[in-house]
C-alpha cells in the first residue's frame, strides 16, 4: 500500500508541468474569446444548436454557467442550452493532454461529443418549436450579462485574474482532484485486482453508461476529472466515458437551478441530457 501511495505521488506530480502549459493556453484563449462567444451565442437564433456545440467544445471558463443565465433570461434556445452542454468538455481536456493521450482519442472525443450535441440541439427546437427567436426586453439582458459576471468570479473560474494566476489555481485545483481520485482508483486495484474491477463495468455495457451518466450529473469538474481518469485506467469502456461526459456539464446545471426559477424545466433538462449521454453511450459500446 505505501509503494501505491508513492506512485501515485510520483505520477500526479509528472502531471503538472503538463497541465500548467495546457491551461495557460487555454486561460488565454478564453481571456481573448470569452465575451465574443457570448456574443456569438445571443445573436445566434436558429443557427444556436450549431454555434452554441462548436464553441461548446472549447474549453472554456465559465461558459457553460453562460449558457445557463442565457437559457435562463430566454435568450437562446432549449436546443441551444442542450448542444453546449452536451459538448463542453469542462476538465477532459486538461485531463487528456496532461496524460499524454492519444490525439486521435481526444480528437475522436471531442468529434463525437460535437456531432451529439448539434444534432440533438437542432431535433429539440425542432420538436419544441424553439425555432423562433425569444425576445427580451433590454432591462432583462442587461440582469443576464451582470449575472454571468457575478458567477463566473464565484464558480472557482478567476476570470477577473491574470492569466498565470489563473492557470496556476486551476492547475492546483484539478492536480488536487486527480491525485485524490487516482489514489482512490490505485487503492481499489491494489486490493480488488484490475481485472476484477475493469469486469465489473467493462462486460457490461448497459450498466457502465447508466453509471458513467451518474457520476456526469455532478454538477463540477469532479465528474470529468472522475470519468476521464477512469477511462484512462482503463476501469470503464469509451461508450461509458463518452455517455458520462455527454451528461456532465460542469458548474452549467448548478447555475441553472440557481438562476432558473422553474424546477420542473431544469429536471426536464436534466433528463434529457442523461437520457442522451447514456443513450449514446450504450449504442457506442454496442457499435465498438
Amino acid at each position: 500500500m505505501f509503494n501505491v501511495i508513492i506512485d501515485t505521488i510520483r505520477d500526479s506530480i509528472k502531471l503538472l508541468p503538463f497541465l500548467l502549459l495546457t491551461y495557460i493556453i487555454m486561460e488565454y484563449i478564453e481571456h481573448k474569446t470569452g465575451e465574443k462567444a457570448k456574443r456569438i451565442i445571443q445573436k445566434s437564433g436558429k443557427f444556436g444548436p450549431l454555434l452554441g456545440g462548436i464553441l461548446g467544445i472549447f474549453p472554456q471558463c465559465g461558459f457553460s454557467a453562460a449558457a445557463a443565465n442565457l437559457y435562463a433570461g430566454k435568450i437562446i434556445t432549449l436546443g441551444t442550452l442542450i448542444a453546449i452542454f452536451l459538448s463542453t468538455s469542462d476538465e477532459m481536456l486538461p485531463v487528456l493532454i496532461s496524460n499524454a493521450a492519444p490525439i486521435t482519442t481526444i480528437l475522436q472525443i471531442l468529434a463525437i461529443k460535437l456531432a451529439i450535441g448539434i444534432i440533438a440541439g437542432f431535433v429539440i427546437d425542432f420538436i419544441g418549436q424553439a425555432m423562433k427567436k425569444r425576445k427580451v426586453e433590454e432591462s432583462a439582458k442587461e440582469d443576464v450579462e451582470q449575472e454571468i459576471g457575478h458567477i463566473c468570479e464565484h464558480e472557482h473560474c478567476h476570470c477577473e485574474e491574470g492569466i498565470i494566476k489563473s492557470s496556476i489555481k486551476h492547475t492546483l485545483h484539478i492536480f488536487l482532484f486527480i491525485f485524490i481520485i487516482s489514489l482512490i482508483i490505485n487503492s481499489i486495484i491494489y486490493w480488488v485486482g484490475e481485472e476484477s474491477l475493469s469486469n465489473l463495468i467493462l462486460n457490461k455495457p448497459i450498466v457502465g453508461p447508466l453509471i458513467a451518466g451518474i457520476v456526469g450529473l455532478i454538477p463540477n469538474c469532479a465528474g470529468s476529472v472522475i470519468l476521464t481518469q477512469l477511462y484512462l485506467e482503463q476501469v470503464i469502456s469509451f461508450g461509458s466515458v463518452i455517455g458520462g461526459l455527454l451528461v456532465g456539464s460542469g458548474i452549467g446545471i448548478l447555475i441553472l437551478f440557481r438562476v432558473n426559477k422553474n424546477w420542473k424545466e431544469n429536471i426536464k433538462i436534466l433528463s434529457i441530457l442523461y437520457t442522451i449521454g447514456v443513450i449514446c453511450g450504450i449504442i457506442i459500446d454496442f457499435i465498438l
